[in-house]
This record gives C-alpha cells, sequence and structure tokens, in this order.
C-alpha cells in the first residue's frame, strides 16, 4: 500500500512517530551511556575520593598522636607536659574515627588486604605507645625514648606506609575509572552524533517523501486553478487518491462542473437580461415622458392654488373687517339700547310724577271744594248774624269767591296734567316701542356680528384648507420632480444595464466549455 492512500494526518503521524522513535533511541543510547558515565564518576566522587580523604585525615591524626607521645617525653616543662597529653585522646578519637568510617565503606579484595594491613600496623604501634607513655609518667623517659626510637617510630612508618599504600591503590582505582568515564564519554558522543546524523538523514528521507505526496497533487490542483482562473473549464481531472489532497480534487473538479453549468447559465441569463434591459430603457424613456407632463400640470395646478389662496386670504381679510365693524355697530347699538332703556326709565318716573300732581291737583280740588262749602256756610251763618256778621260775610264772600278761582284753577291745571299724562303715557309707549326695537336691532346686529365672524372663521379655515392643499400640490410638483429625476436616473441604470449586460454576455464568452474544447487529463 502505498503512502498516499493514508490521510495527510495519519501519515504525518507516521512520519513524525518514525522520527520520535528514532529520537527516543538515540537518547536511550546516549542515556545508557551517560548513566554509565555519571556511575563512573560517582565512584570517583563519592567512593574513591572519600577514600583517599578518610585515609589521608588517618594518617594526619597517626602523626599528630606520633607528634604529641615525642614532645611527652622529650619535654622537660611538666606544664607542656600535660598540654600535649590533654591533645592526645582527641587526636586518637580523630584517627579512631577514620578507621571506622573507611572500614565501613564497600572495597575490593586489594582494599580490604590494605585495611587489615592499617589495623594491624596501627594495634601494633599503638601498643608501643601505650608503653612510652607509662614509662614518661614513670619518670623513665631515657627507656621512654629508647622504645619511641627504636620500636614505636619503626611501627609508626609501618603504618603510614600502609596508609600510602592504600591510598596509592585508591587512586590508581580513581585513574582507572577516570580513564573508564572518559571512555563512556567519547562513546556517548560518538552515539549520539551517530544517532542524530541517522535521525537527520531518515527524517530528511522521511519529510521529502512526505511533501512530495503532498506537494504533487496540491500542484496539480493548483495547475487546474489556473486553467480555470484563465477561463477554461474543458480540462478534466482523474482522481485516485484517498486522502484530504484527494478530497481537495474531487471537490475542484464538482466545482469546476458546477462553474461550467453556472457559466451556462449566466450566459443564457445575460441574453435575456440584455433584452429586458433595452425594454427597460424604452419603458423609463416613456415614463420619463409622462412624468415631465405630470410635472407641468402640476406647476400650473400649484400657481392656481396660488392665486385662489391669495383670493381667499383677501377674503378672509375683507370678513374680518367686516366683522369688526358689525362689532362696532353692535356696541353702538348696544349703547342706543342702553339710552332709550334710560329714556323709558325716565318717561316713566315722569309719568308716576304726573300722576302724583294730578292726584295733588285733586286734593287741592277738594280743598276749594271744601273752602267754598265753608265760605257758603259762613255767609249763610253771617246773613243770620243781621249787621254784626256783615263783615265777616264780605270776608266769606272773597273766601268763596277766592275758592271757586282756585277750584278752576285746579280744574285747568288737571285738565292740562290730564292732557300731558296722557302724551307722556303715548311718549312711554313709543318710547318703550324704541326700546324694543333697538333691542330686537342689537340682537340682529348681534346675529349678524355672529354671522360675520363664522364667515371670518371659515374664511380663514378655507385659507388654511386652501395653503395645505397648495403645499400638498407643491409637494406633489416636488415629488414629482423628483420622481421625473428618479426616472431619469432610471433610464441611466437602463442604459448602463444594458451596456453591462452586453459586457457580461462578452465576458461570459471568454469561459471556454467542456463541449466546446477538448478535454485533458491535470
Amino acid at each position: 500500500m502505498s503512502l498516499h492512500q493514508f490521510r495527510i494526518g495519519p501519515r504525518l503521524a507516521i512520519v513524525f512517530g518514525f522520527v520520535i522513535a528514532l529520537s527516543i533511541l538515540s537518547n536511550v543510547l546516549a542515556l545508557r551511556n551517560l548513566a554509565q558515565l555519571q556511575a563512573n564518576l560517582d565512584d570517583i566522587v563519592n567512593d574513591n575520593y572519600v577514600k583517599v580523604r578518610l585515609t589521608r585525615q588517618l594518617g594526619q591524626s597517626i602523626q599528630t598522636v606520633t607528634s604529641i607521645i615525642t614532645h611527652v617525653v622529650f619535654l622537660d616543662d611538666p606544664a607542656r607536659v600535660e598540654q600535649e597529653r590533654a591533645k592526645l585522646p582527641a587526636a586518637r578519637e580523630l584517627y579512631v574515627t577514620s578507621l571506622k568510617a573507611l572500614e565501613q565503606m564497600p572495597t575490593d579484595a586489594t582494599g580490604k588486604a590494605n585495611r587489615a594491613r592499617i589495623a594491624d600496623t596501627i594495634a601494633k604501634a599503638r601498643g608501643f605507645s601505650g608503653k612510652i607513655l607509662e614509662l614518661a609518667a614513670a619518670g623513665q623517659r631515657a627507656e621512654a625514648a629508647r622504645l619511641l626510637v627504636q620500636d614505636s617510630m619503626p611501627a609508626t612508618d609501618e603504618v603510614l606506609a600502609a596508609i600510602a599504600a592504600n591510598i596509592a591503590y585508591q587512586e590508581h582505582n580513581s585513574a582507572a575509572q577516570y580513564q573508564a568515564a572518559a571512555d563512556d564519554y567519547r562513546t556517548a558522543r560518538t552515539t549520539m552524533i551517530v544517532s542524530a546524523l541517522l535521525c537527520v538523514l531518515l527524517a530528511a528521507v522521511a519529510a521529502f517523501t512526505l511533501t512530495r505526496s503532498i506537494t504533487r497533487p496540491l500542484a496539480q490542483a493548483r495547475q487546474m486553478l489556473q486553467k480555470v482562473a484563465e477561463g477554461d473549464l474543458s480540462n478534466r481531472v482523474e482522481v485516485d487518491r484517498r486522502d484530504e489532497v484527494g478530497e481537495l480534487l474531487n471537490g475542484l473538479r464538482t466545482m469546476q462542473h458546477k462553474l461550467s453549468e453556472l457559466v451556462q447559465d449566466v450566459r443564457r441569463n445575460a441574453d435575456g437580461v440584455a433584452t429586458a434591459s433595452v425594454q427597460i430603457a424604452q419603458g423609463n424613456q416613456d415614463l420619463s415622458g409622462r412624468t415631465e407632463q405630470q410635472a407641468a400640470s402640476l406647476e400650473q395646478t400649484a400657481a392656481s392654488m396660488e392665486e385662489l389662496n391669495s383670493t381667499a386670504r383677501q377674503n378672509a381679510a375683507n370678513a374680518n373687517q367686516a366683522n369688526d365693524l358689525a362689532r362696532a355697530a353692535s356696541a353702538v347699538a348696544q349703547r342706543g339700547g342702553e339710552v332709550v332703556g334710560q329714556v323709558v326709565s325716565t318717561m316713566r318716573e315722569i309719568n308716576d310724577s304726573s300722576r302724583r300732581i294730578a292726584d295733588i291737583i285733586g286734593v287741592i280740588d277738594g280743598i276749594a271744594f271744601q273752602t267754598n262749602i265753608l265760605a257758603l256756610n259762613a255767609a249763610v251763618e253771617a246773613a243770620r248774624a243781621g249787621e254784626q256778621g256783615r263783615g265777616f260775610a264780605v270776608v266769606a264772600t272773597e273766601v268763596r269767591s277766592l275758592a271757586q278761582r282756585s277750584a278752576g284753577a285746579a280744574k285747568e291745571i288737571k285738565s292740562l296734567i290730564g292732557a300731558s299724562v296722557d302724551r307722556v303715557e303715548v311718549g312711554t309707549g313709543l318710547v318703550d316701542q324704541a326700546g324694543h326695537t333697538m333691542s330686537e336691532i342689537v340682537q340682529g346686529i348681534a346675529r349678524v356680528t355672529d354671522l360675520l365672524g363664522g364667515i371670518a372663521v371659515a374664511s380663514q379655515e378655507q385659507t388654511q384648507g386652501i395653503e395645505q392643499v397648495s403645499a400638498a400640490v407643491s409637494g406633489m410638483d416636488q415629488v414629482t420632480q423628483q420622481n421625473a429625476a428618479l426616472v431619469e436616473q432610471a433610464a441611466a441604470a437602463a442604459e448602463s444595464l444594458k451596456g453591462q449586460a452586453g459586457a457580461l454576455v462578452s465576458t461570459v464568452g471568454a469561459f471556454r466549455l467542456a463541449q466546446e474544447g477538448r478535454a485533458g487529463a491535470v
């Protein structure tokens, strides 16, 4: 099974998994070598170096003990001797501790033999040092010096020789382990270089194979798209892949087929659009002419409405003026009615006064009549009195005469007052009629005023209605002019559409379809 039968994801997984496996293998080998190198270095640092350090520390402590014993033996100052003796336990404790630590560390047979030799020589030298200290404490310093020189120092030299031999053995082991570590390092370096080169070579081969399996079909897709971009829809692509690139090529082939069908449909529709655009252009031209005629008619209507509006405004102004005049006349008539009412009231008061005067004249007439009767009675009584009543009779005669003249004057005044009362009554009736007439005139003028006010309001409403109609006509005129402009734009757009439809037909004609060209494989 070839590589291009796999999808890109599994293909990438295989290649990268192979590269990762090579890298893991290379790293495992390098880590194994590095682990060996680390073990050798650990032996050098944590084993041999520690053993050498403890052995050197043991030798130094043995030398310190030997120096203290020598000072104890040869110093003459007791205080100095005691000071040296005080240092001895710490020095012995140090080499005892160092020896125990050294014996606890793992080692081979040679190392064990060296440790046994060191322990034996230390035990021998310690036996001599103990006797020397006893002799020195007993004051036998000469014997102690002889034992120190002849026995203890040679034993100490044997201890130091055993320690030096162990140090030399540990240093030899360190050198050998260092050489092994160096060999492991060179082996690890060589292994890492070879594995890295091998990984790079195999990764390059895998990457080349993977890239070629992806770029070749992509180049086919690019070539196919280039043909489509050039307008050639007649090529065919044979796809035998099952990966994403194969799906891409199948999609491009489907796209090419759909695009070819689309171009065919566009060709047919472009011809229809060209024909329709011609008809639309002609219809827009006719509509533009009718719209211009309608605009002219609306302009004339707007002018007539403006004249009618001016006339209505003049009528409204005249009606308002007549309303003002009627209101003024109504006010005058109301004032005249009030004056007539006052005259009627005055005439009624005059009539009442005349009636009271007539009543007073009647009283005066009654008084004159009674005075006449009294004068008559006085004359009768004077006649009865004779001579004594002559003067009284003359007075009674004069009084009677005066009473008769008063009665006559009262009658004349009464007749005059009666005539005056009759005429005042007639005048009062006329004044009442005049008052009623003035009231009717005021009511009539009020009704006329109301009618004129209604006419003025109606004229104003008519003026407003005419102004609204004029505004509406003006708006219709503007809308019509805008429609005319839009119709002109639509006509221009139709002409442009016609040209674009022709250009579209020419553009679509640039595509070459399968039945127009030869078929080929990409």
